[in-house]
């Protein structure tokens, strides 16, 4: 079955859909600010994801790996967009990190540019789309009427995201939801809003200090890849939960928990393959007794 072409479904259609893909096509960064950034590129963003999400499915792979990969697919406009040296041509090929940087989706471009703003990064958005599709905890949405970040009044002090967010904070009409998702989007500071790694941003160290809602803190992105995945079962779960939304054409209810909880369980002791997780869902419950509109 995952031999048979039609299975490329899973990649250019559930992995567009689960990791925001479709929304590079209306992503726009400020051409003042990031020059460097056009339809190639953007087309390059979009491939490497797709090769990457396409190898752990092709290679009978973790769904684990989708996370703590130390690999992806470069050509060489996105080698030198990541300042990734001796990639050269447009053909994309198979590319070893010797960090943590770049290894896995949180470290790929694509994604980092659709969780930003067309001018700078997002620590909210980054930190939500991190809760809703790696930790199926998704934030209530927000109240009616929130005020935007204030802009830099001429003259004045030149303040980080950081120091931005935590002003923002003080509304209590905001601070219920941005205590959860803006510690989680600042491990992913040292990303720019095109993916580019960076150290400071407009010559402001670059503080990727975090933590998530139960308290656990870490430092940048190789640390929030080793905090969600020192809980596998919950991360193996979201994606089950988003494949059987994908398998079943609605969302998951609380009656489907069970058969979720099953296909989890049996995917641990191999590792949630993400193969197991897909047959697990083939052969469950929900997706045999679902019904044709």
């Amino acid at each position: 079955m995952m031999a048979d072409p039609r299975a490329e479904a899973l990649t250019t259609n559930f992995a567009e859909q689960w990791l925001y893909l479709r929304n590079l096509s209306s992503a726009n960064p400020d051409a003042r600010l990031f020059p460097d950034f056009d339809d190639n590129l953007r087309q390059s963003l979009r491939t490497e994801t797709e090769l990457f999400f396409t190898s752990i499915l092709r290679e009978d792979r973790s769904a684990l790996d989708l996370l703590r990969a130390n690999y992806s697919f470069l050509n060489e406009r996105l080698a030198k967009h990541y300042g990734i040296p001796n990639v050269y041509g447009s053909r994309f090929r198979r590319v070893t990190f010797d960090d943590e940087t770049r290894g896995g989706l949180l470290g790929q471009g694509s994604i980092l540019t659709v969780t930003s703003y067309a001018t700078r990064t997002s620590p909210v958005i980054r930190g939500k789309w991190v809760l809703a599709n790696l930790l199926g905890s998704p934030p209530p949405p927000p109240p009616p009427n929130v005020p935007p970040l204030k802009e830099k009044a001429p003259g004045s002090k030149l303040l980080s995201i950081r120091e931005q967010m935590a002003q923002h904070r003080d509304n209590p009409a905001c601070s219920g939801c941005h205590k959860l998702m803006d510690p989680v989007g600042f491990a992913l500071e040292n990303y720019d809003a095109t993916g580019r790694w960076r150290a400071a941003d407009q010559g402001i160290t670059v503080d990727s200090a975090g933590s998530l809602p139960d308290g656990s803190a870490f430092q940048g992105v190789s640390g929030l890849k080793k905090a969600v995945l020192s809980r596998p079962d919950v991360f193996a779960t979201t994606v089950t939960e988003k494949l059987m939304t994908y398998a079943l054409g609605r969302g998951v209810e609380f009656y489907d928990a069970p058969a979720v909880r099953h296909i989890v369980s049996g995917a641990s002791p191999n590792d949630y393959k993400l193969t197991d997780l897909i047959v697990g869902i083939v052969n469950s419950p929900p997706f045999e007794m679902r019904r044709s509109q």
